[in-house]
């Protein structure tokens, strides 16, 4: 999937907007720490947190976002999969994440649900959920809202990008 979306943000790209580009290369480059065993993503991760955010408001937003993604990465058998940090590109990981975010912010419970069941086990919903929703309040408390995923437009997602492995 293209990471630019002209038709929901006419003026750029929607990853280019600080709210998604937190969640996006957030999760990205902190998987990437994962995944590697380098602190280098992780460095980079705060470097773009306290850019966007200032030193205080970014720490305090960076611990919420390793909170989500180390909860999420708890379904051992299933490992999240992300594109490289900057890549133009998104996967169904990816976009779930967004959505789940998007949906907490906006209390759109119907989204929120679809992308839980999505990227996690039924048996880790609720602490993944809740992991997502500190991180989803923190943003929303530093004035930073995502645009709103429509439950339809996940559904397609999910219709169109089945994985090989459920959580």
């Amino acid at each position: 999937m293209s990471a630019c979306m002209s038709e929901i943000e006419p003026h750029g790209c929607y990853f280019e907007r600080a709210p998604e580009k937190l969640v996006l290369e957030g999760y990205r480059r902190w998987i990437a720490g994962f995944d590697t065993g380098s602190v280098a993503p992780w460095e980079l991760t705060f470097d773009l947190y306290t850019e966007l955010l200032g030193p205080a408001d970014g720490r305090r937003a960076l611990s919420e976002l390793s909170h989500f993604v180390r909860t999420l990465r708890q379904c051992a058998l299933c490992p999240l999969r992300s594109f490289p940090f900057g890549a133009h590109h998104i996967c169904q990981d990816e976009c779930m994440a967004l959505g789940l975010i998007a949906g907490i912010q906006h209390e759109n419970e119907e989204a929120a649900r679809l992308c839980l069941g999505a990227i996690t086990c039924s048996a880790r919903q609720e602490v993944v959920g809740e992991a997502a929703a500190s991180f989803a309040n923190s943003l929303s408390e530093l004035d930073h809202l995502l645009l709103p995923i429509p439950p339809v437009v996940i559904r397609n997602i999910l219709s169109r990008t089945r994985r090989g492995t459920i959580h």
